[in-house]
């Protein structure tokens, strides 16, 4: 779980430092104060893409720390175990982003690509947008929601591969055996053009290598003159080189033998113009060194170029290209020279691949059609209780015409909102609000069965109100019993279900604009509630509703 989150220069907080408790935790406050900040800055620390608009205004970076308890939490420890990472039970990812948008990231203070973080940021938190709702108008989800639910990930994964393989088998079968004069003559095209660039035998980086080298050979008479010349200028002249002249000035200055500031930094500088001029005149010196007028080595050089850019030019690609081309010619050679005798061998690969695919596809539909039923039936009584009485979700699984790598059929939810009614697709039946709903009891349910420590939700009860906004926030009071729970709102009935609650304010102070985050105690916890149920004034009345809120949790 999320024990701590520092947030340090990003968007309108200047600093933040909380503490965070298990059970659900609530975050209110109004409108355009900053509530999912805390919520941003948390999907930084988990790997989420940064962006220079998040460095606060006149900061030169921001900083996140999020600290978690990864004692409710095997399979992040065994993935910090695996990558050599673990310290103990707790975990600390950090992000520190830039002004132009760079970012570092760090896990137990060790830095770590953004793609790590992710993938054990997945295993720590589980975040639910409030536009979670739009995604049940795509078949895509409906998939994944399936199989998530039912913890097939493993098994999509291995349909996955193994359509790959079979689709792959296959096409090399197609190759072989649509092989005709045509691809015959492609066949002697391709041992030619292979040959010829296994003779000309590119070395990697050679190229660069080649073409620094044909330039400094080619300037190399210049290069010598000037550098000569330079170093004369510098050090090597015998009266009036710069080293003198500086010496001399150095002299002059001393004799002044006046001790103002103006005079003493004036000696600082020339001595380090003299410590500069030397090391410069080393440098040029060393460089010389290694340049030598060597016309054989030069033609050499150009001879060799003139090779590499002329069958470059013969493959029209660039002579960068070739390393690669050559590659991929060689495969298409080597794919091509098995011939006739390889078509029995991969007929029977062929027939092998489809067979495990299919043993694979069939296990999967016989859990998902297990899981669908289960899953419907979960979500309808969820919807009993959000206000849909009448309700019936159907997690219908189609028949496709041909095997995909997601396994023998589509997933589709199908929703009855009225008694006698055909169940038919989200899209086609369900308002908005009642999106909204199905797209809350999904979460709910999917929430039970995950092994995420941390679950967030974010202004999931939109559309929401009254005594069902009561019953979501029971909901998710009865999830943080098992989970911890972060949950932004603007309903007072879910507010009002929270074990601890968080209130976000924003000021404004000599033009600039903060965001500041504290946890209420029961005092303030009950103004806030009463605030949250409306009305201009905060009456007596509305501080007794919200204390009969807080007394019947």
């Amino acid at each position: 779980m999320l024990t701590q989150l520092s947030i340090r220069n990003f968007a309108i907080v200047d600093s933040l430092d909380l503490e965070l408790e298990n059970g659900m935790t609530v975050v209110s406050g109004e409108t355009g104060a900053g509530k999912s900040i805390m919520l941003d800055a948390l999907a930084l620390a988990l790997g989420d893409r940064a962006e220079s608009g998040t460095v606060r205004n006149g900061a030169d970076r921001a900083e996140i720390i999020a600290v978690f308890s990864l004692s409710q939490c095997p399979e992040a420890q065994a993935w910090l175990e695996e990558q050599e990472l673990q310290q103990g039970d707790e975990c600390m990812l950090r992000r520190v982003i830039n002004q132009d948008g760079r970012s570092r990231c760090y896990i137990n203070g060790r830095p770590s690509p953004a793609g790590n973080v992710k993938q054990l940021g997945e295993l720590l938190v589980a975040i639910h947008g409030q536009h979670e709702h739009q995604r049940l108008l795509k078949k895509e989800y409906h998939r994944s929601l399936l199989d998530n639910y039912a913890g097939l990930s493993p098994l999509t994964q291995q349909v996955k591969t193994a359509f790959q393989l079979w689709q792959s088998e296959a096409k090399k079968l197609r190759l072989l055996s649509e092989q005709n004069d045509e691809q015959q003559a492609r066949l002697q095209l391709l041992r030619y053009q292979v040959e010829e660039l296994d003779l000309l035998n590119l070395g990697e980086g050679e190229l660069i290598e080649l073409e620094r080298e044909q330039k400094l050979l080619e300037n190399a008479g210049d290069i010598l003159h000037n550098g000569h010349q330079l170093l004369e200028v510098l050090t090597d002249q015998e009266a009036g080189n710069c080293l003198q002249m500086l010496h001399q000035g150095l002299q002059l200055l001393n004799k002044m033998d006046n001790p103002h500031p103006a005079l003493q930094q004036t000696a600082e500088m020339i001595n380090g113009a003299l410590i500069q001029t030397e090391e410069a005149s080393g440098e040029i010196r060393h460089f010389l060194e290694q340049v030598e007028v060597d016309p054989e080595r030069q033609q050499e050089v150009e001879e060799r170029l003139g090779s590499i850019y002329e069958i470059a030019r013969k493959h029209r690609i660039k002579p960068e290209q070739l390393l690669s081309h050559h590659q991929i010619l060689t495969e298409e050679l080597n794919g091509l020279l098995g011939g006739d005798a390889s078509i029995e061998a991969l007929t029977a690969s062929v027939a092998e691949a489809e067979a495990a695919y299919q043993k694979q596809a069939k296990s999967l539909s016989q859990q998902r059609q297990r899981t669908a039923k289960q899953l419907g039936e979960m979500v309808g009584e969820q919807l009993h209780l959000l206000g849909m009485p009448a309700a019936q979700l159907t997690v219908a699984l189609h028949t496709l015409q041909q095997p995909a790598a997601t396994g023998l059929e589509e997933i589709e939810l199908m929703i009855s909102t009225n008694a006698g009614q055909p169940a038919k697709p989200l899209a086609k039946i369900a308002s908005g609000g009642e999106l909204s709903r199905i797209s809350l009891a999904i979460q709910v349910i999917t929430a039970q069965t995950s092994s995420t420590p941390t679950l967030i939700f974010d202004e999931v009860d939109v559309g929401i109100g009254g005594a069902i906004a009561e019953v979501v926030g029971r909901l998710l009071r009865q999830l943080g019993e098992q989970a911890q729970i972060l949950c932004v709102t603007h309903q007072p009935q879910v507010a009002a279900q929270g074990h601890q609650h968080l209130y976000v304010s924003k000021k404004s102070k000599q033009s600039q604009t903060s965001t500041a985050i504290k946890t209420l105690e029961q005092d303030h916890r009950v103004e806030e509630i009463a605030r949250m149920l409306g009305g201009i004034d905060i009456t007596e009345t509305s501080l007794q509703h919200a204390r009969e809120m807080l007394t019947c949790q």
